[in-house]
């Protein structure tokens, strides 16, 4: 962000509509109904749910992805223009269904997925206009390896496309993990500046059990640097030398668990874009991440930089100050959501 203006930011992959109810001790045999005491539908996924949250953090969002001509579709444009994210680089892909999870969500937080693919397989390199990566701070590509109808010379050329305009490139993954899924995104990887699976993808990534040697493979393809999120045991992140920083987890009242990465992502990558260290950007993601899972849904828990910078201030006061230092000199930018 630069002369106060808002940080400008291209999500691309997975635009995915959560119908989500809590809390869901079993389902019920035969015709038989629970009462739940709250359900919801939210823009979800890699990108869909990074977006919104990178919108509540002050950025302004354009999305990227396909999805069907259903009512399902009607529901996710309106979730994420509910936030002020711009969703002209929406693709609507005719006769498929938008992708949809249906989420029981369990009273621990736990979230078992009822998932239809859909549309976001549907989405093709000439979906994109890659001309439009020239005017964003920052690209976040998340959920390549759901992408199936990209290659990964397709990949590569959007996060191509994204470097030459001079934007900081961010990863994620959606699926479990497979070497095969490494292989098809490596080309892409190689180029990006930033990497952020979680402990479990990692590992089935790269084959590797310990995530020390993972991140080292990761970085080896010519990935600038990585972050992996483990849940309640917080993050690992890499620094400007290659080392390996633990960021504890930031306690909080679990609700529901669903989207805590899109979170991480969303708030790690704000961190990055005021000119922060990694170390103290995965601070901004760890407590994006934790606020998320204080309600139901990809979209819960945080209301803005401020909020978020507060509860920084709870645990490690010193990031929180370096980062609102960061914030000052960058410009705050007008709000967006």
């Amino acid at each position: 962000m630069t002369g106060g203006r808002p940080r400008r930011v291209a999500v691309i992959g997975p635009h995915i509509l959560d119908v989500l109810g809590r809390p869901v001790e079993n389902i019920p045999a035969g015709q038989g109904s629970v009462r739940l005491q709250e359900i919801r539908a939210t823009a979800a996924g890699t990108a869909a749910g990074t977006a919104v949250d990178l919108a509540k953090l002050g950025a302004s969002v354009t999305a990227f992805g396909a999805i069907g001509t259903d009512l399902l579709g009607d529901i996710l444009v309106a979730a994420l223009a509910g936030h002020h994210v711009e969703t002209s680089g929406l693709v609507r892909k005719a006769g498929a269904q938008t992708s949809a999870t249906i989420l029981p969500i369990r009273p621990n937080g736990e979230r078992p997925a009822l998932h239809v693919p859909g549309a976001t397989r549907l989405l093709q390199l000439a979906d994109v206009d890659l001309a439009a990566l020239g005017d964003a701070d920052a690209v976040m590509l998340g959920g390549p390896d759901a992408l199936a109808g990209l290659s990964g010379a397709d990949l590569a050329a959007v996060v191509a496309a994204a470097k030459d305009a001079g934007a900081l490139v961010a990863m994620d993954v959606l699926h479990p993990g497979s070497d095969r899924d490494l292989g098809r995104i490596s080309r892409a990887l190689a180029d990006a500046d930033w990497f952020w699976p979680n402990g479990d993808q990692l590992r089935a990534l790269t084959g590797r059990a310990d995530l020390e040697q993972a991140v080292g493979d990761v970085l080896a393809l010519g990935t600038g640097g990585v972050a992996v999120t483990l849940g309640a045991e917080g993050c690992l992140v890499t620094t400007s030398n290659g080392r390996l920083v633990h960021i504890p987890a930031i306690e909080v009242a679990v609700v529901d668990t669903t989207g805590c990465g899109d979170g991480f992502d969303a708030g790690m990558l704000t961190g990055l874009m005021l000119g922060c260290d990694p170390v103290d950007a995965a601070w901004l993601g760890t407590a994006c991440g934790a606020l998320v899972a204080t309600g139901l849904g990809s979209d819960a828990g945080i209301h803005d930089l401020d909020q978020v910078l507060d509860v920084v201030r709870a645990v490690a006061g010193d990031v929180a100050d370096r980062i609102a230092a960061r914030r000052t000199a960058t410009g705050k930018g007008a709000r967006v959501a």
